[in-house]
């Protein structure tokens, strides 16, 4: 599922923006202030940040510079409550991919990740592929072998993690955390339940169980 990292700290914005990203299939990770945001942001696992200008600690365009200084090419669209023209141009000096000014219309600001998704290209692609298995994060298609598979949102999800780190071993605590936003509890077997169901749609020789650890995806 492709990820959203939003940066502001008023509670209000975030609300509304993650409420709206939700509701377009978006998954959403929060930082309310500029290192917390550096740290998420070099996770490995965002594809576009959304970044208010005015934070604590450390502005928003410290926090760009400091992620494309460390080789971070996902797309970056700035917040600010600033108007004028050269807050503007240093956000896109400074790496922006996009400049929102504040009050924004919440369906430009949806208009506007869409279209930095669409043109993304570098560090983190669009369409995953390992070995005959396909997913068009964008599309939200899935093919096995040239063939549509129909997944389910939290399938499609699931399978994403996977093709995302192919041979690395994702717990449960992991998966729950990423694709349902729970605490890890040990008496659940959600994930089980959907690797079953992913192995039944994508081959059961894809996902290897790692007996007392989690999963892999060979």
């Amino acid at each position: 599922m492709t990820r959203i990292l939003v940066v502001d700290d008023e509670p209000h914005i975030v609300a509304l923006v993650t409420r709206a990203l939700h509701a377009e299939g978006f998954e959403t990770a929060v930082a309310d202030d500029g290192l917390a945001a550096l740290e998420r942001g070099q996770e490995g696992d965002i594809d576009l940040i959304i970044l208010d200008v005015g934070l604590p600690s450390m502005d928003g365009f410290e926090v760009l510079r400091t992620l494309r200084a460390h080789g971070e090419r996902m797309p970056v669209i700035m917040l600010t409550a600033r108007s004028a023209a050269s807050d503007a141009v240093d956000g896109l000096d400074a790496g922006a991919s996009d400049y929102v000014p504040k009050p924004f219309s919440v369906a430009e600001l949806l208009a506007r990740v869409r279209s930095r998704l669409r043109e993304r290209t570098g560090a983190i692609t669009m369409v995953l592929t390992q070995g005959d298995v396909t997913l068009d994060i964008l599309a939200r298609r899935t093919t096995v072998a040239g063939r549509e598979i129909d997944l389910s949102a939290r399938e499609f999800a699931l399978a994403e993690q996977f093709l995302r780190h192919p041979g690395v071993v994702l717990t449960r605590e992991i998966l729950l955390s990423r694709i349902w936003g729970m605490d890890f509890d040990p008496g659940s077997n959600v994930v089980d339940v959907y690797v079953r169901y992913l192995r039944s749609k994508l081959g059961s020789d894809h996902i290897v169980t790692v007996r007392g650890e989690g999963y892999r995806w060979e």
